[in-house]
């Protein structure tokens, strides 16, 4: 199946149709904004048939009680279903007009109905209509005509998806249907015709795609906090089931019941999803004797399965499927099988109608499949969309019951008006509203015994549809009131939070065990619709099983039976990438746990939906238990797969007895209260603070922050710094901010990423605070901490928490459950262990400039070449990498011989997984060359270690060796102008650290690491400088999740190189713009004028033609380049001008719009990658 082309096709269809049918409104005097009165009998000119005044009335009343957008959302959709049920039916040959809607018998875009139109057989086909239609050549509006008189025809046989067309959907449907373009020329020519073999997979594709536009909308204003109406509750919950996972399910519940019953029948060798039965206990062995005996009872006319979230169908065709196999068991024909099937044990319901109409169309053509005259308008089909009984004219209930004694008729409008109040505004509910179980029976003959004494009066107009209204909502009702043998479903998956407050308000009092998702809801909603010893088969995210949030409706789910699991995890559905959407499908056994050891299959580690399926198939990765395995464990998550051995750690002390854990501050606005270290003054930053008081006596604005970041053990991402001056005075003000654990700030700790793909623990010195993603753990007794953090990091607590916390929140709470055990004598080494891990990622850290402990870059050694020191720092990091790797294995070993877990896990620790840096050439050079632009500003200094300038008052004292830039401007130029550009002063700054000998010899091997186009070693220094330096220094100077902040800035006038120059943002100053004006663009732009003079000279006076030519090509270079220096001189005039004043304070993004903006508040964009840097300008 081509389901690019399928999924290319639906969202385009979606909006050509609503375009289309757009238009046909306004043709009809009816827009968005405005509509023609209701009672016009002409629209533009256009006297209306009495047939069109109907419509449009109906239309128009529509609007008013739905809203025009809703309205034109659901006529195109109709039409959506309809072309696509027809085409579904034309390659299938099941249209009982013999002819095909669309195409000719070689697939073309040729409607045989056009051809063979006076000799159609079908319902009210008018021949005399046709035959002036033809004969005034009329074919489009021929064509309209033959395909309403087709869909009215197919009504008496599959009314739930052809309903009658004498309504306003007529009047919208879309012009123009023969053209190339159109609707169904594209529906022919884009989706091959062998993709239409398969009902519920084309029609399943075709709703998941036709929605997704729709379902991006629905969650882009879900995040400006608009709730999820019932209108879009289908689309923004709409998930097409995979095939192998439907038969999973469906196998193992409807099945399952079937064989256990009938066990000589066969079946299960048909069903590859099947699942054996796990094996049990004596004691458990008898109990399911006993329940198996009634399961032998059933016949296959009492086996009733419903989908309450039924969508297009998958589910219920499957079943279908199944159910065949079954009554063909047991003797029964296909004929009549599928006649029983329709009539007993199939059942559905949906919020969507448009699911409504493409499940039953897709159940009906799988009876089809087996019953060629089954499509003759005689059989039922239990498959509803749920519907309001808000409209419901309640005074016509008087008119009902004739005939029948007051006791009963008492009784029927008393039931009867129960049910519909729970179905008043029953689409904001769907399948969990809870229905009585009333007398069905007595509500129908109630509503057919009508009477109104053959009187007609305003009061009883309209009884006849109240009735057929009545009728359908008993159907309903009854549906959701009736318990079923199998409840089988793919649920929404949805945060009720975000549902309107009426939904929320409905869970919060009948389903306040499972009120945090829709899809924890429909576990307990479905349980509650399954019969006691029935099956309950479902696919859901896999939260519920871990989550303290969903620990009650797992309460309910371990103390009852469990007979097997697919646990997929992430990427179960093709069309979801990612790790956030995890999920897992399942069957329960209505009765309460009697010690059933379920069958689990753990398909988590496999990346495809594919792969899940072979391995899931392969039977390897499965694991048998009861649920009494994990009653133990805090929290009762369903970790199937760990060893007894394991689960009896949790019975023990776990990490809270020890250490406390916490989580931090929400700032409220992170953009106004957290910076990158590097952004502000240093001066005005504490490190090392003790305690609260001592850091409120520092006077201090900013604070070392704990924030989680990337995978990183031991030591480091220490980047983060929070405005804590006078004890966060300003923070704890703001409206929006929530201080948590004020009193645990400045302490030493361990921190962690509470939310990670990943968990790595690091150790926290004295005088950080933390936020709310960078928890924090404080040992009751601080001699634990080398301990503590050594298990934190090693494989058994990574184990331990894909129980606790599989979902990749590795909040507070989890942690504090991971089991902890004595080590004994292993105590001491454990914590030399911990120390030197932490003492070398520390060291490895404070490596690089992104540290705040850097000193100097580690290329800078006593050696006279950048060769000598990158072999010296290749061995130390090594030798650092090796230490840290064994050290790791080590921990891992002992930690796995305390838990007893050798069978299980290993103490091996992939390359990968080592967090500390390897040296690399490349990096390491461009790093070097970041270190002399630092330098070249007075950031460092080759006299004193770390910080040399980071704002304040400027020492010169500090620079003897090298000298910084005195004016804070540095030239980057595409070719050697200026004795003071960047190449020149790097050169200079080579021979200061490496001397002056050794100069080419450095160059060349930088040139060679960068490995940059060029034909000399500085012009390939050159080349880095002018196109990637800046996108590295961004890279180096960013955190992800905060953005890139960088502090050399780069000005640049465009893609003609004209001018670029680099600004250390600490050292700017009111004066810098003008300087840079005046001392260097200026002069680039004499530059410019005299090589373009020298090249026109070249020109004029040379005779050779090479040489001629080269001069010109370099000349039109050069005169882009001039053009474009003074448009950029216009726009730093106005920034020079202006004489900005920046805060440090205020950050990189900030600050980045602030240079930018004149005083007349315009904005000049001067600076590279202003779109990616600048904080978003304000609305």
């Amino acid at each position: 199946m081509d389901k690019n082309a399928i999924k290319k096709y639906a969202v385009w269809a979606r909006k050509e149709l609503l375009s289309r049918v757009a238009q046909k409104a306004q043709q009809y005097g009816i827009t968005e904004t405005e509509m023609v009165d209701a009672g016009a009998d002409s629209i533009n000119g256009k006297v209306l048939s009495a047939e069109e005044m109907q419509q449009r009335r109906a239309l128009i009343a529509q609007i008013n009680e739905k809203g025009y957008q809703q309205v034109m959302e659901e006529v195109a959709y109709t039409w959506f279903n309809r072309f696509s049920a027809l085409r579904f039916m034309e390659v299938n040959g099941y249209l009982h007009s013999h002819g095909r809607v669309f195409t000719d018998e070689n697939n073309a875009f040729k409607p045989q109905i056009l051809a063979e139109a006076l000799h159609l057989e079908l319902d009210k086909l008018d021949k005399d209509k046709v035959y002036a239609l033809k004969e005034t050549e009329q074919t489009e509006e021929l064509y309209k005509y033959l395909l309403i008189v087709q869909c009215n025809a197919l009504n008496s046989i599959l009314p739930g998806m052809f309903q009658t067309i004498a309504d306003y959907t007529e009047l919208l449907l879309p012009d123009n249907l023969l053209r190339e373009g159109s609707v169904i020329e594209q529906m022919i020519s884009q989706v091959p015709e062998d993709n239409w073999q398969d009902a519920v997979q084309i029609i399943g594709w075709l709703y998941q795609y036709y929605n997704s536009e729709k379902k991006d909308d629905v969650f882009a204003a879900l995040k400006k906090n608009v709730k999820i109406t019932k209108e879009n509750i289908p689309a923004a919950t709409q998930l097409f089931t995979p095939d192998w996972i439907v038969r999973y399910m469906v196998e193992n519940s409807l099945g399952r019941l079937w064989v256990e019953g009938h066990p000589e029948c066969g079946l299960k060798e048909n069903w590859k999803y099947y699942l054996e039965e796990a094996q049990q206990e004596p004691e458990v062995q008898a109990k399911l004797v006993e329940i198996r005996k009634e399961y032998a009872a059933l016949n296959p006319e009492d086996i009733k399965l419903i989908d309450p979230c039924m969508g297009s169908g998958h589910i219920l065709v499957y079943a279908f499927d199944v159910l065949m196999q079954i009554y063909e068991s047991a003797g029964y024909s296909q004929r009549d099988a599928a006649k029983s099937i329709l009539e007993h044990n199939i059942y559905g319901l949906d919020i969507d109608d448009r699911a409504y109409q493409l499940a039953y169309f897709a159940v009906m053509m799988k009876a089809r499949q087996y019953n060629r005259r089954i499509l003759n308008g005689e059989n039922t089909c239990h498959v509803y969309a749920i519907q309001e009984s808000n409209s419901i004219n309640r005074a016509h209930l008087k008119y009902f019951g004739a005939g029948m004694d007051d006791i009963e008729k008492n009784a029927a409008k008393m039931q009867l008006e129960g049910l519909l109040d729970t179905l008043t505004d029953a689409k904001e509910y769907g399948s969990i509203l809870n229905v009585e179980s009333y007398n069905w029976d007595l509500l129908r003959r109630f509503v057919a015994a009508e009477d109104t004494d053959g009187q007609i009066s305003m009061d009883s107009v309209g009884v006849e549809d109240t009735a057929e209204q009545l009728n359908r909502l008993i159907d309903i009702g009854e549906t959701m009131a009736r318990k079923y043998w199998v409840t089988c479903t793919n649920p929404p998956y949805m945060s009720v939070s975000n549902a309107v407050n009426r939904i929320n308000e409905y869970i919060q009092r009948y389903y306040s065990d499972s009120k945090v998702d829709m899809y924890a809801v429909f576990i307990e909603r479905c349980k509650s619709l399954t019969k006691a010893n029935g099956f309950q088969a479902m696919i859901t995210q896999h939260g519920w099983m871990f989550l303290g949030s969903f620990e009650k409706i797992r309460g309910k789910i371990v103390d009852g039976t469990i007979v097997n699991m697919a646990h997929l995890g992430a990427r179960a559905f093709e069309e979801i990438g990612g790790e956030v959407v995890q999920t897992t499908s399942f069957v329960l056994l209505n009765h309460l746990d009697f010690g059933f050891k379920g069958k689990y299959s753990r398909l988590v580690s496999f990346a495809s939906q594919q792969l899940k399926e072979q391995n899931y198939l392969k039977h390897e990765d499965e694991y048998e238990c009861s649920c009494e395995r994990y009653r133990n464990i805090p929290g009762k998550p369903l970790a199937y797969w760990i060893s007894e051995i394991f689960a009896n750690a949790f019975k023990g002390k776990l990490l809270g007895d020890y250490a406390q854990t916490k989580q931090g501050f929400a700032t409220g606005n992170n953009d106004l209260f957290l910076r990158l270290w590097f952004e502000t003054e240093a001066a005005k930053t504490q490190l090392g603070s003790r305690e609260a008081n001592e850091a409120r006596k520092s006077s201090k604005k900013w604070y070392p922050c704990n924030k989680g970041g990337s995978y990183r053990k031991w030591y480091g991402n220490n980047v983060y710094i929070a405005d804590w001056e006078n004890d966060g005075q300003a923070m704890r003000s703001y409206k929006g901010s929530v201080i948590r654990n004020p009193q645990f700030y400045f302490r030493q700790g361990i921190t962690w990423s509470s939310l990670a793909n990943q968990l790595s623990l690091r150790y926290s010195p004295e005088g950080f605070i933390f936020e709310s993603k960078g928890s924090m753990c404080y040992p009751i007794r601080n001699d634990n901490l080398n301990y503590l953090l050594g298990l934190l990091n090693c494989k058994v607590t990574s184990e331990a928490l894909a129980v606790l916390s599989p979902t990749l929140d590795f909040h507070e709470g989890p942690m504090a459950k991971v089991p902890v055990l004595d080590a004994g004598e292993n105590t001491v080494h454990v914590n030399e262990l911990v120390e030197n891990c932490v003492g070398v990622s520390k060291d490895d850290w404070d490596s690089f400039e992104n540290s705040w402990d850097f000193k100097k870059h580690p290329l800078l050694r006593n050696v006279s070449t950048i060769s000598e020191a990158f072999t010296q720092w290749q061995t130390e990091c090594d030798d650092r990498f090796n230490q840290l790797k064994a050290n790791e294995e080590e921990l891992n070993r002992i930690f796995i011989d305390i838990y007893g877990l050798q069978d299980e896990l290993t103490p091996e620790v992939e390359d990968k997984d080592v967090t500390v840096r390897k040296a690399d050439l490349q990096r390491d050079i461009k790093s070097l060359l970041s270190y002399a632009v630092g330098c070249m500003f007075g950031r460092y200094s080759l006299d004193v270690e770390g910080l040399a300038y980071a704002g304040g008052e400027w020492d010169s004292s500090k620079y003897q060796s090298y000298i910084p830039d005195a004016d804070n401007v540095i030239p980057i130029t595409d070719e050697e102008y200026l004795d003071d550009d960047i190449v020149s002063r790097l050169c200079a700054w080579l021979k200061a650290v490496y001397g002056a000998d050794t100069l080419e010899e450095n160059l060349d091997y930088i040139a060679k690491a960068l490995g940059k186009k060029g034909s000399t070693s500085r012009e390939i220094i050159r080349n880095y400088f002018l196109n990637d330096f800046f996108r590295d220094h961004c890279q180096t100077y960013s955190v992800t999740g905060s953005g890139k902040r960088p502090i050399y800035w780069l000005f640049d006038s465009g893609k003609q190189n004209g001018f670029k120059a680099l600004v250390y943002l600490h050292r700017y100053t009111p004066d810098t713009i003008g300087n840079l004006r005046i001392d260097y663009l200026h002069k680039m732009q004499r530059v410019y004028e005299s090589e373009i003079n020298r090249m026109q000279d070249m020109m004029d006076h040379s005779e050779n033609a090479r040489e001629v030519a080269a001069a010109g090509k370099r000349k039109d270079k050069l005169a882009k380049q001039l053009k474009e220096c003074r448009e950029y001189d216009e726009k730093i005039s106005h920034l020079a001008l202006s004489r900005i004043e920046l805060d440090l304070d205020d950050g990189v993004k900030v600050n980045y719009r602030k240079l930018q903006t004149a005083q007349d508040g315009k904005f000049y964009e001067v600076l590279a990658d202003s779109k990616n840097i600048m904080v978003k300008e304000k609305k």
